[in-house]
């Protein structure tokens, strides 16, 4: 199976994860705006290249796992690191309020329906861990699930965090690559950027006051991430807490540990056997002649 890019930004297997150790601001590891969108084109170009040879392999697909608060930049991290992939080999889903079909069904359902096929990527804008995060924070969405009567609540979320783990190990023992990435944004830096929604008409239409409201949640969804990431960061399918509140410095992290995990699966391009290469002058004649 995959193992981790090791990163001063990956939450450790041994549940010692605490949010005091995750900086929203890069500080000092901070190259510089110019630095960091230079070595982001460096890393698409290498991507481009990745997704190619990952394409034609098609023996493994990669799911990218996008988690954070409101205006943390998941859109526009998505965007700028696959700026360079072929969207044929590329799917995005985004997962919101679910649906009364996907209510009906146990909660990794709608994702799994959307998971990647053999040599795509895939990319979770927002995931099942919704169900450990903004369900945990507000437990009156459980009344619309239908949950069995004998499942304690107390019980319920490290119930889901098993079900997680065991969801993510099948995949991977399967092939699939997953890298799991926590925006972490501070609360100041939200506040910032929701007046900026505010202020600048082109920005307006992101701008929900029901986003506003959930800041009256935020210590609630502070505990439900650290508890998600230590119970779920596994060297198959690990989380990265990168710092959010530098946009430049965010991307460029991403889009390096992505390239740094494909560049670990040492991908080729499928060899064309013998008894096919054989075949190519014929072929080769055949078209030089114009009869074929």
């Amino acid at each position: 199976m995959f193992q981790a890019i090791d990163s001063p930004y990956l939450v450790p297997f041994d549940s010692s994860f605490r949010l005091t150790n995750a900086p929203a601001d890069p500080g000092d590891a901070d190259p510089g705006k110019k630095t960091c969108r230079k070595r982001r084109k460096a890393a698409i170009e290498r991507l481009s290249e990745l997704q190619d040879i990952l394409y034609a392999h098609d023996h493994q697909p990669i799911l990218l796992v996008f988690q954070a608060m409101d205006a943390a930049g998941k859109d526009g991290t998505i965007k700028a690191v696959m700026s360079g992939v072929n969207p044929t080999g590329c799917q995005v889903s985004s997962f919101k309020q679910p649906s009364a079909e996907e209510l009906d069904h146990d909660f990794l359902w709608r994702t799994t329906r959307r998971l990647p096929e053999r040599g795509r990527i895939g990319i979770f804008n927002r995931s099942y861990y919704e169900e450990v995060l903004v369900v945990r924070v507000h437990p009156e969405y459980l009344g619309g699930q239908n949950l069995p009567d004998e499942v304690p609540p107390g019980e319920l979320w490290q119930q889901r965090f098993e079900s997680i783990n065991a969801h993510e190990e099948h995949l991977a023992r399967n092939g699939t690559v997953i890298l799991k990435f926590w925006l972490n944004v501070s609360r100041e830096e939200q506040r910032l950027r929701f007046l900026s929604r505010l202020d600048e008409p082109e920005k307006n239409w992101k701008f929900s006051a029901g986003d506003v409201r959930e800041r009256g949640h935020w210590d609630a969804y502070m505990q439900a991430y650290e508890e998600a990431l230590r119970a779920t960061s596994r060297p198959w399918a690990p989380w990265y807490a990168i710092p959010a509140d530098d946009k430049p410095f965010m991307r460029m992290t991403v889009a390096e540990l992505v390239v740094a995990s494909l560049d670990r699966l040492d991908l080729q391009y499928p060899k064309v056997d013998e008894t096919e290469r054989a075949r190519f002058d014929e072929m080769r004649a055949l078209l030089e002649s114009g009869e074929a």
